[in-house]
């Protein structure tokens, strides 16, 4: 009897039980914990400017009413969660998407900027983690200079890549598109640099052995050794270059883009605003790792990968 119990089939819903208490709960419980703090900070950070405007009303007031306007402030210092969802509410789901007051018009500008800068970046990485790894001389003299390139802050830079590009005639997507490479290249060519050495030595004796070509070893063993290195990799890259993209925009005085709308914010004191576009940027961020994640896991399926 006791066999039998064994080989029984769980109840149906006991791994949604299990999802729910192992998984949904404690995200819950950090998420609420996020959110008590933020609403605490709201009114520590707020209170100094409504309690002056209230002691300036004369009126009478307590605790519920400095709380209450610490949540309520047209231009607070910090916003509350509700205060940046009402207006991700009104410039997402309450404006033209064709609108320049949209937020995902705005995400649209600074996407394109992303991925040719992506696109770029990718490819270039891909093309020096190459050189370096079967040519010596490029490990010793461009593997020193692609590290310290990332040591100069992209602040600096982005200003200066701004103007010369622009005294050649090119401006709107493609410096941000530059700039964006500038910072994906790294991580990409270091991830590949790992993958391409990533063979057994064995299995290169073994191909030696084969008698074959560097291009077939390079083909038949390095690179697909490389995939999961090259796609670890593009999620940082993509991630980075959406940052590249957004400070590209803020030199230019763009009109579009989410970094324009991070200006325009920050010149009024529209801080609502400013956290609006940081989460929206969040968000595109994240859909942007999720998309190369999906391509990931197709091509290791084409490859044979078990799911």
């Amino acid at each position: 009897m006791s066999a039998v119990g064994a080989l029984a089939p769980a109840p149906a819903d006991a791994g949604w039980r299990g999802l729910v208490r192992n998984h949904a709960l404690p995200v819950a419980a950090v998420v609420g914990a996020i959110l008590l703090l933020w609403f605490a900070a709201a009114i520590w950070l707020n209170a100094p400017q409504v309690a002056a405007k209230l002691d300036q009303s004369g009126a009478p007031w307590s605790a519920r009413d400095l709380v209450a306007g610490t949540w309520s402030m047209e231009r607070p210092v910090l916003p509350t969660p509700l205060q940046i969802a009402g207006e991700l509410d009104k410039t997402v789901l309450r404006t033209a998407v064709t609108s320049k007051r949209s937020l995902v018009y705005h995400a649209a500008v600074t996407a394109s900027g992303t991925l040719l800068g992506f696109a770029l970046g990718s490819l270039l990485g891909i093309l020096l983690a190459v050189g370096i790894v079967h040519l010596r001389v490029l490990d010793k003299s461009l593997m020193p200079w692609v590290i310290a390139s990332q040591t100069v802050p992209i602040l600096a830079i982005a200003p200066m890549i701004v103007v010369v590009l622009g005294s050649l005639g090119l401006t709107g997507l493609v410096p941000k598109a530059i700039i964006s490479m500038y910072l994906c290249f790294f991580p990409v060519t270091i991830g590949m640099v790992k993958g391409l050495r990533s063979p057994d030595p064995l299995q290169l004796d073994l191909m030696r052995t084969y008698n074959a070509s560097p291009a077939q070893i390079f083909w038949k063993l390095r690179w697909p050794a490389s995939v999961p290195f090259l796609f670890a990799s593009l999620k940082v890259a993509v991630a980075i270059s959406l940052v590249g993209a957004i400070v590209g925009e803020l030199p230019t005085g763009a009109q579009a883009g989410l970094g324009a709308r991070l200006l325009s914010g920050s010149y009024f004191g529209q801080t609502t605003q400013i956290w609006a576009a940081l989460v929206m940027a969040a968000l595109l961020g994240a859909l942007l790792v999720l998309a190369v994640g999906m391509v990931e896991r197709w091509v290791l399926r084409q490859m044979g990968a078990r799911p």
